[in-house]
């Protein structure tokens, strides 16, 4: 039986689902002209130390709510250096991979930190991704979380307690579609490392207080409210519809 192309991960559909260890796994969002490969892509090499930080999709500048300086100081400051960092980490790894006497404990030390940088790009490129729209859910994704919920409204409220908890804190609140139990849930995950395996982030909100301290001090649910305002729900369906087919191909 032929393959429906639709249902092929695409390369960077694939090399997304990598990357994020036991806290997470990415989906970034394919662009519209990109047409699936039938063959499977090829695996990155490990440990390149050369990854790059993606440009924000949105002009800074016109969000409501968010300031273009709190936006450019997280952007440059928070998440592009824990891209630098991942690549300095990836290259002490590749070099103590060819030290047959480098210490256990150190190099502990180094895949700690390397999981710890992972969990950060990943996450900080969903909660940028997922900026630049009107922030009205739809799609196929509204329809769900009103199903599993009870409401959209439900989904929210719950979604907003879970944020809550770590204002003032540390932290990330997801969304996620977990590709093994196949259930909608709003994850707490804490310094960029926790949350459940197989959960696929569709909708990520950093809780640090570097993403709202400058617009809000410690006023997290107002920033709660500002975030909401600027959410990119076609951003998230198109995420929705991806990690279900996913999830689907390896049921």
């Amino acid at each position: 039986m032929t393959q429906d192309p639709k249902d092929t991960l695409t390369r960077r559909e694939a090399m997304s689902l990598i990357g994020a260890g036991a806290a997470v796994t990415a989906f970034p969002v394919l662009a519209a002209e990109q047409t699936p490969s039938l063959e499977l892509p090829p695996l990155q090499t490990v440990f390149r130390g050369i990854r790059q930080p993606t440009p924000l999709r949105f002009d800074p500048a016109k969000l409501k709510g968010l300031s273009e300086k709190l936006i450019r100081s997280h952007w440059e400051n928070n998440y592009t250096g824990s891209v630098k960092t991942l690549n300095l980490i990836e290259g002490r790894l590749a070099a103590a991979m060819q030290d047959k006497d480098f210490p256990p404990i150190a190099y502990g030390g180094l895949k700690r930190e390397e999981l710890h940088r992972v969990g950060s790009v990943v996450l900080h490129e969903h909660y940028f991704d997922g900026l630049g729209g009107d922030g009205k859910p739809g799609g196929a994704i509204r329809t769900s979380l009103s199903e599993v919920y009870g409401s959209i409204e439900a989904w929210e409220a719950e979604f907003r307690r879970t944020a809550m908890s770590l204002a003032g804190g540390s932290g990330w609140c997801v969304l996620t579609l977990n590709a093994y139990t196949g259930e909608l849930r709003n994850q707490w995950a804490w310094d960029h490392l926790h949350g459940a395996i197989a959960g696929l982030p569709l909708l990520v909100l950093d809780m640090y207080e570097h993403s709202y301290h400058m617009d809000y001090g410690a006023a997290a649910a107002k920033y709660l409210d500002a975030w909401f305002a600027n959410v990119d729900w076609q951003v998230v369906d198109q995420r929705f519809t991806q990690a279900r087919r996913f999830s689907t191909i390896t049921a």
